[in-house]
């Protein structure tokens, strides 16, 4: 019987690479891993799309997990508007450290959030810990989350 044995990476279709490499490398400070085309025969099938090649760029997440950024070209793109409460909507979400420093230099950045800033968790499982959803340039949503002091002393 299968199994699920863990989390490679979870996947953000952007408009813009460079754009959104911005937001994700410079302002979130993750690391590039890989920045290929792909272009493999086998993609349009597993995908049942009609495309020319897909950028794709693998930034590397401190545990061993990526976030893949897909820039698709030679194929109409619409984007996939939606609100967090909106089925089919979704959302990355990071633990953080100095969520305040990060939320302030993504601001400075012209990058927008749900709310004016980090938000206390003030009941819960959480209860202590603090969160913001910011929206990258295409209006993906990340939320950043700051565990409550105590949280970090259990985290391997």
């Amino acid at each position: 019987m299968g199994s699920v044995t863990g989390i490679f990476h979870g996947g953000v279709t952007v408009s813009d690479m460079d754009r959104a490499l911005r937001f994700y490398r410079d302002g979130l400070g993750l690391e590039v891993e890989f920045d290929k085309t792909l272009d493999g025969p086998y993609l349009p099938v597993v995908l049942a799309l009609d495309f020319e090649a897909i950028r794709a760029v693998y930034l590397r997440v401190p545990g061993g997990q990526f976030i893949e950024l897909l820039e698709y070209r030679g194929i109409e793109r619409l984007p996939a508007a939606s609100r967090p409460c909106d089925y089919g909507a979704g959302h990355l979400c990071l633990y953080v450290e100095g969520i305040d420093e990060i939320h302030g230099r993504l601001k400075d950045m012209g990058f927008r959030a749900r709310s004016d800033g980090p938000v206390d968790i003030t009941s819960g499982p959480n209860a202590g810990a603090r969160s913001i959803y910011l929206l990258d340039p295409d209006g993906y949503r990340v939320e950043l989350f700051q565990k409550r002091p105590e949280a970090w002393d259990h985290v391997t």
